[in-house]
């Protein structure tokens, strides 16, 4: 307050005695709770009824102080109300659908990666290749970092076979 009373600053000045800064909002400073009872007033107050973070950040129209947006991230994130009350967002999943069934062997496959495994031999992992009709699994050695094309050429070196 001092710097903004003597012109010294360009991002404070005083305007009856109140302090204010870019936008004309008003500076909070950090004093006992009074910037808890400012997010306060605009979150669980009966006009507000808990509005949830982005628009108990409306408060930044006429007040600030550093970190505010954190200060209210954690004021709403532990709010005891809102967090009974949340709301589910997304659309109730449905039931879930099987796999059609295989009619003959090799006709559905399923394949995965066994990765992060000592270097032996230069491979550093392992295609896993499951028949779904027979549950008969192949493992190959594959390179650490299998690209598509790798993964393809061992498929049809290993598999196509059967």
């Amino acid at each position: 307050m001092k710097l903004a009373n003597e012109g010294k600053t360009r991002r404070f000045w005083l305007d009856e005695g109140v302090l204010l800064t870019i936008g004309n909002r008003m500076y909070v400073p950090k004093w006992g709770n009074l910037r808890k009872e400012i997010i306060k007033e605009c979150h669980d107050s009966k006009w507000a009824s808990h509005p949830g973070m982005t628009r108990t950040l409306a408060l930044q129209n006429s007040y600030y102080w550093p970190q505010m947006r954190d200060d209210v991230d954690a004021y709403v994130q532990t709010c005891l109300v809102c967090q009974q009350d949340k709301v589910e967002q997304q659309r109730p999943t449905g039931l879930l659908e099987p796999l059609p069934i295989a009619g003959r062997p090799w006709e559905s496959v399923s394949m995965d990666f066994i990765s992060a495994l000592p270097t032996s031999e230069g491979c550093g992992s392992i295609m896993v290749v499951i028949d779904r009709f027979s549950k008969y699994a192949t493992f190959i050695p594959a390179p650490k970092d299998c690209i598509t094309e790798e993964a393809a050429r061992l498929f049809l070196k290993h598999v196509v076979k059967l």
